[in-house]
């Protein structure tokens, strides 16, 4: 079969390979599903990973299959298995488990190991590929109804986590009814953190550096938030002038901001980070007031990254939801598709260099 592969540890070596189909045998006790991959969706981890930022191939290996936005059908399964069946639509889980006492409980994205596992991305492979066979369950079900948007499933859960997070911390606090939301990046996390807060009831303020009116400004209106350009007003500045913020969800890439986000937080606030960044910024920062605000305000700041099988289970339910209340604005963020695996220049080409892009994917098979 076909997969896109990297040589881990070489710049720029994403390329076409053939690998042997797998099989519903390689999964042991007879719980192995085979998928048929149907899309990809790429984004920054895997333009980092073909950069040679990091990234290991399975042991024995010197090639890594990329891609852990996959999204397929269920074409066969092992004798074990009940939950899924022949033609079923699906997403995979991304974290297999390590040795950790959080691994063991099913909850690998909190795991304390020092290695990880992570298909597409770390000692595992992805699902640039025609197919995949995992076990059943790190396997959950999309809904037939989801079918155009589900490959926008794994990007959602890092949302589902983080919100889910805040909502878990503060119930310390009895009672926590956040009503003013800020999410700090209109790129394809910070439009569906800015969908989920929404479906939530929660009045929503994203913040972008381009000016509107532009396609991303326009989603945020269309589902009733307000859009700022912080090229004319700074996120502290606007939550001066109109309000602090219950919760912050960072969403841009950008790591100055998060200091600026703390700085704009309500007594109580929460404010959610999404950003993985690397190189070394530095920023000078009121330390003294921001450190009296935090503890003094109760206020809480929290890291989400990866999820585990509940994340995607719940963002399964707020897809669904979105589509019911919202129509077709899920499917307005697939807006770079790229049609077969050979074209794997054009697909880091419009990963890197496409204009408006939201959610690039790869169309593997229809």
């Amino acid at each position: 079969m076909k997969a896109i592969a990297v040589r881990p540890g070489i710049p720029d070596s994403a390329h076409l390979v053939e690998m042997p189909k797998p099989s519903v045998n390689d999964i042991d006790g007879g719980r192995g599903v085979l998928v048929k991959v149907l899309r990809v969706g790429v984004d920054g981890t895997d333009k980092e990973i073909n950069n040679a930022e990091y990234g290991a191939p399975p042991p024995g290996d010197d090639l890594l299959v990329i891609g852990h936005e996959g999204f397929g059908i269920v074409e066969e399964t092992g004798p074990n298995v009940w939950e899924l069946k022949k033609g079923d639509l699906v997403v995979a889980t991304v974290r297999r488990p390590g040795t950790s006492i959080y691994d063991v409980i099913g909850t690998n994205d909190m795991t304390t190991d020092d290695t990880y596992y992570e298909r597409g991305i770390n000692l595992r492979h992805g699902f640039l590929s025609e197919y995949y066979v995992d076990d059943a369950d790190y396997i959950v079900k999309v809904p037939d109804g989801l079918r155009e948007v589900g490959v926008l499933l794994e990007p959602m859960t890092v949302v589902q986590k983080g919100i889910t997070q805040a909502y878990e911390i503060q119930r310390r606090l009895r009672v926590w009814r956040p009503r003013r939301a800020a999410v700090l990046g209109a790129g394809t996390i910070g439009l569906l953190a800015t969908l989920v807060l929404r479906l939530r009831g929660i009045e929503v303020v994203t913040f972008g550096r381009t000016a509107k009116p532009y396609m991303n400004s326009d989603l945020v209106e269309a589902i009733g938030a307000a859009y700022v350009s912080t090229a004319e007003t700074g996120v502290a500045a606007y939550a001066e002038a109109n309000g602090a913020f219950d919760i912050i969800f960072e969403a841009t890439g950008y790591s100055p901001i998060a200091f600026e986000a703390m700085e704009a937080l309500a007594k109580n606030g929460v404010l959610v980070l999404s950003s993985v960044t690397g190189g070394d910024k530095r920023v000078e920062v009121p330390a003294d007031k921001i450190n009296l605000d935090l503890v003094l305000g109760n206020r809480v700041i929290v890291g989400t990254v990866n999820a585990n099988r509940e994340y995607f289970e719940s963002g399964v339910k707020d897809m669904a939801h979105a589509v019911l209340e919202y129509g077709d604005w899920l499917s307005r963020l697939l807006t770079h598709p790229v049609k077969g695996l050979e074209n794997v220049a054009e697909l880091f080409e419009k990963l890197t260099t496409a204009k408006g892009a939201i959610k690039v994917f790869c169309e593997v098979s229809a």
